[in-house]
């Protein structure tokens, strides 16, 4: 709801503050006092096209800003915090801006936050519809047209709205997988080939898991075996020396434990600690025996065998070439190795780069896997079990597409089925709107004007269904029919307008209506008529007229007059919120053309105790 409005600089305006409430608002004044600025400026503020014949004279911009209440969960508001903006008062106040210079430069705040105009232009649809001389008439939208009929519909309609856009989606969902398997057919059967290429490289080598670590302990061991050789003997020898060698001069260790622990046994007897320790010695020359004769044997099992490490060396190059490709564990788009990185220049993919940075690390990197980026064996077994699924999955693709053809045939003859019953209850739903538009556009001084609504089949079925919805206005008797843009003047769009949205009652969600020249060459009985029907819409939203007719500002909740200071520019204090006695002044003005005629103060009197008498009996039925 728009609570409150301030215009500066703008036509006529020099600075001036709105106040609206809920319900009925009207705008009055004089010609010329600037009650058409009222409308231009609500238009600059949700977005309309920025004039800058329309900055005051001698002004350097006119602005425009806005006080809104919406709702905190609402979509403005989520619009408006993803915008960057901010809400006061709880998350439930929302102020927008719009300025225009005397150049033409335009900005648009909202939320505190300088935004795209077109912000203001998409808050403005769920904010306020503009009818009269304005370029943002909602209703003029074929879209909006087809959603308020819906609405208008009621619950049966929306259900079958509801069961046809489940059955589009599905089918949607469907028919895009369907034509995803069928136009990727070639791709998806390069992605099988080279899966299987790699299946068989790996399946050859045979790996196994862990392989690689006992790979590299073996190599290291044959690799340095003269080495194990010489250390395995000198320790062999210092523990247990061949005295015939003649290598040492000195005793070896286990003949000098001998010795200690000759000479303990001798004095054991003794002493029981002394005797312990002469265990201890001779547990150790056990040990030390031991050791001894195992290091002889593995001295003489170790010995260089230049085969065996060429073929140890020759396998670990072998899974180095599999970590290489294969050990990402990511399963991969085109082939591995050089063909890869070939295909994937040729199809000039930037990777190429990378792929040959790869075999260039190879060949850098020889048979030394330390030297290779990337992965291990265990990543390489994953891929290979990932692999082998997706080929499965891939070999399946002639059975997935008979499948899905037939889920999709199916699906189509119920998106179909949903959209002749939605197309069937729309039709009806137009029927019984049009006739119902048609007889309030009669009570409103356009006894000859017809409308309907065309709902034709549209080019394909899309989310809403197979139908375009158009409302088309007939004005007089053999006058084709029209579109609402075409069909009608301002004021009687204004009119059509005003009818629409008193037949749709709060099917067009928007909170707040504005109207201008809704009363353009009416008057009478059709005035007062007016009158009633914006005071039955603003039972159910805000409404906002500017108007020069007394019968149609009778009905209104809140009085705003637009006054004209002597010099034909409106200040500060120029539009002003009346009282019951400023109401009776006004419409006595309106009706007379003076302010004090005591005939056209009892009119106006009349004309108050009327609305007011009307909109109590209103409340009573409620």
């Amino acid at each position: 709801m728009l609570e409150e409005v301030r215009i500066t600089r703008l036509g006529v305006i020099d600075d001036a503050v709105l106040e609206f409430s809920a319900g009925f608002n009207v705008v009055t004044g004089e010609t010329g006092a600037g009650k058409t600025m009222v409308v231009t400026g609500l238009g600059l503020l949700f977005g309309g096209r920025a004039d800058p014949a329309r900055v005051r004279p001698g002004a350097d911009r006119a602005a425009v800003e806005g006080r809104l209440r919406v709702d905190p969960d609402g979509t403005v508001a989520r619009q408006v915090n993803e915008a960057g903006g901010d809400l006061d008062d709880q998350g439930s106040t929302l102020l927008l801006g719009r300025s225009v210079s005397a150049e033409g430069r335009s900005r648009a705040t909202a939320g505190g936050r300088s935004v795209p105009v077109s912000l203001l232009t998409y808050l403005s649809e769920d904010l306020v519809a503009v009818h009269g001389q304005s370029d943002q008439q909602q209703l003029l939208r074929p879209g909006r047209q087809r959603e308020s009929l819906d609405r208008f519909g009621g619950p049966a309609l929306a259900d079958l709205l509801a069961a046809y856009q489940r059955a589009y989606r599905r089918h949607q969902q469907v028919q895009a997988e369907l034509t995803e398997l069928v136009t990727q057919a070639r791709e998806r059967a390069r992605e099988a080939e080279d899966l299987r290429r790699g299946l068989d490289e790996v399946e050859r080598a045979e790996p196994a898991e862990g392989e690689d670590i006992e790979l590299l302990a073996t190599e290291e061991r044959l690799a340095n075996a003269d080495a194990l050789h010489s250390a395995a003997t000198a320790a062999h020898e210092a523990l247990l020396g061949d005295a015939s060698s003649g290598t040492y001069d000195a005793a070896d260790a286990v003949s000098l434990l001998g010795v200690a622990r000759s000479a303990l046994e001798a004095a054991a007897q003794y002493d029981p600690q002394l005797a312990a320790l002469g265990t201890r010695v001779s547990e150790a020359a056990y040990l030390l025996s031991d050791v001894a004769t195992e290091l002889a044997s593995y001295a003489q099992s170790t010995e260089a065998d230049p085969a065996r490490l060429a073929a140890v060396q020759e396998r670990r190059a072998e899974l180095a070439r599999l970590v290489r490709a294969y050990g990402s564990g990511a399963l991969p788009g085109p082939a591995p190795g050089r063909a890869a990185a070939d295909q994937q220049r040729a199809a000039g993919d930037p990777d190429a780069g990378a792929a040959d940075a790869g075999l260039a690390a190879e060949a850098a990197a020889g048979a030394d896997p330390a030297a290779l980026p990337g992965g291990d064996l265990a990543a390489v077994l994953r891929w290979a079990k990932a692999a082998a699924a997706r080929v499965g999955d891939l070999d399946n693709d002639d059975e997935k597409i008979a499948a899905l053809t037939a889920q999709a045939a199916e699906l189509a003859d119920a998106v179909a089925d949903c959209a002749g019953q939605l197309t069937a209850a729309r039709t009806q739903t137009a029927g019984r709107f049009a006739e119902e538009v048609t007889a309030e556009l009669a009570a409103l001084a356009m006894p000859h004007a017809r409308l309907t609504v065309a709902v034709t089949p549209a080019a394909e079925f899309g989310p809403h269904g197979a139908d375009e919805v158009e409302i088309r206005l007939t004005a007089h008797p053999g006058s084709p029919a029209l579109p609402l843009s075409k069909g009608a003047s301002g004021g009687e769009l204004s009119r059509v307008m005003l009818a629409i949205e008193v037949v749709f009652a709060g099917a067009d969600p928007v909170p707040t209506f504005v109207f201008d020249e809704v009363d353009a060459g009416v008057g009478g009985k059709a005035a007062v008529e007016i009158g009633r029907r914006l005071a039955r819409l603003a039972r159910l939203a805000q409404v906002i007229v500017v108007t020069h007719l007394p019968q149609v500002a009778a009905f209104a909740d809140t009085h705003l007059v637009v006054e004209k200071s002597d010099t034909g520019a409106v200040v500060s204090s120029g539009i002003t919120r009346l009282d019951d006695a400023g109401r009776v002044r006004e419409l006595s003005r309106m009706l007379a053309g003076l302010e004090d005629s005591e005939y056209g103060r009892a009119h106006a009197g009349e004309l108050l105790a009327a609305a007011a008498a009307e909109r109590a009996g209103h409340a009573d039925q409620r």
